[in-house]
């Protein structure tokens, strides 16, 4: 029996529900069963083995509980068969990675048929210092000696080190395969594909990625800048993924935007705590990775993020 049959049969039985309250009596009925539900499960807690019913009376509060939103379900014309089927890709969604092998990013990426001149590097590095100036301490980055984007302050009244948020963007390329920031930066921008270069790669992308960027730092702030977490809130996710709606990156999970923020807030407490360091970035391991100033690239001390390789390169966008 699936439960489109299930569903069918089902609403045979529910007599009591065709009046003008039945809806409120489903409601009250769902509610009702998982408190017996947990009745049971308390009594499990407390007498243990010698509860040796529960089986049998936890599956028939489930089936109590299944045919009330059965019930519910037919009501408004919806089908429990879709219901099972979308809910399961949305878990597939949010928790599938978890469970999967690591994917190739590049085979991934949204630029592949695009000039090379006008992809993501897959491997390049930068770095990244501070400069005190005229009593405000600013961020510099640079690629292969040359400045990539503009000097950044935290633009706060308190140093929360925001000026340090570049490195967001770089880890949404290389977990995502996707900034419209970062393109801009390095010259990267599909110029070739109008477009292209007006909608995935425009001002309105690039704002809809400072602002994904200021939301999840907000976020951080509360949740001690996520050190520790190895999950993010789901709401917090579903909003991302409504800012992009519309953007090639839309293809991503919300378990691909976890980890890319995951994997940025990792390394940007490393390079907040040091005031610095060199961070790493390729696409093909689908990591970003810090090294202290200083520190050559493949040592022991560097930390590569999201997966085990690290890669060096000097690969630069033209």
């Amino acid at each position: 029996m699936d439960f489109c049959e299930y569903q069918e049969q089902a609403i045979q039985t529910g007599q009591a529900l065709q009046n003008a309250d039945g809806m409120d009596i489903a409601i009250l009925g769902v509610v009702g069963e998982i408190g017996s539900l947990s009745s049971e499960y308390k009594k499990l807690l407390r007498d243990g083995e010698s509860h040796r019913l529960f089986p049998e009376r936890i599956a028939e509060e489930l089936g109590d509980i299944l045919w009330y939103l059965a019930a519910f379900a037919n009501k408004f014309g919806l089908d429990l068969n879709t219901i099972a089927e979308q809910n399961l890709e949305k878990c597939r969604d949010r928790w599938g990675w978890r469970n999967a092998q690591s994917r190739e990013c590049v085979a991934f990426a949204f630029d592949n048929g695009s000039p090379e001149q006008e992809r993501l590097p897959r491997k390049f590095e930068v770095e990244i210092t501070e400069l005190d100036q005229n009593g405000s301490t600013k961020m510099q980055a640079f690629v292969n000696g040359k400045q990539m984007g503009n000097d950044l302050t935290d633009n706060s009244y308190v140093s929360d080190g925001y000026r340090f948020h570049d490195v967001f963007h770089l880890s949404y390329a290389a977990i995502l395969g996707w900034s419209p920031v970062v393109r801009q930066m390095l010259g990267c921008k599909r110029k070739s594909h109008p477009k292209i270069d007006e909608v995935e790669d425009g001002g309105r992308a690039k704002a809809i990625e400072e602002g994904i960027s200021a939301l999840v730092f907000r976020y951080a702030q509360d949740h001690e800048f996520l050190e520790g977490l190895t999950e993010l809130d789901y709401e917090l996710l579903k909003t991302v993924r409504n800012l992009t709606s519309g953007l090639e990156v839309s293809q991503r999970s919300l378990n691909d935007w976890e980890k890319a923020i995951l994997a940025g807030y990792e390394v940007w407490r490393q390079v907040n705590q040091n005031g610095g360091g060199i961070v790493s970035v390729d696409l093909n391991a689908c990591s970003i990775t810090y090294f202290p100033s200083g520190v050559k690239p493949k040592s022991k001390t560097a930390k590569a993020i999201s997966h085990p390789t690290v890669f060096y390169s000097n690969q630069k966008c033209g």
